[in-house]
């Protein structure tokens, strides 16, 4: 369900980027040209057209970004990476020569140490 309302949402965002950049600003920017004539489609009908569907793309949008933060929220359960890295048990490292060193919290999340000694920066010399 997240995944089919997170591609709503990307396609929404794609449709309010176009409408956006489709309106007619004072400058001239990416707006349909004007033109001649009346009725619905003169320039002003359809800026208030354009006007009303960027409105509906921006609050579908506002919508789907909601619901997802509460599903995000759902999911989430309180749970922190913190929580997970002091639950997490001292797993045994392989043995690969005599400088085994202990395990430590976390498993995969920490790099691998290069040695014994603790990293420093460099020196300058």
């Amino acid at each position: 369900m997240q995944n089919v309302i997170l591609i709503v949402h990307l396609i929404l965002a794609l449709c309010l980027i176009g409408a956006v950049l489709l309106q007619r600003s004072e400058g001239g920017g990416l707006g349909i040209g004007g033109g001649g004539g009346g009725g619905v489609m003169s320039s002003r009908g359809a800026a208030s057209a354009l006007a009303k569907v960027t409105w509906g793309f921006a609050a579908a949008f506002i919508a789907t970004s909601i619901t997802l933060t509460i599903i995000a929220a759902q999911t989430s359960s309180g749970s922190s990476v913190l929580d997970r890295l002091q639950d997490a048990p001292l797993t045994a490292p392989a043995e690969t020569g005599t400088d085994a060193q202990p395990a430590l919290p976390g498993g995969d999340l920490l790099p691998p140490s290069t040695g014994s000694e603790p990293a420093a920066p460099p020196r300058a010399e």
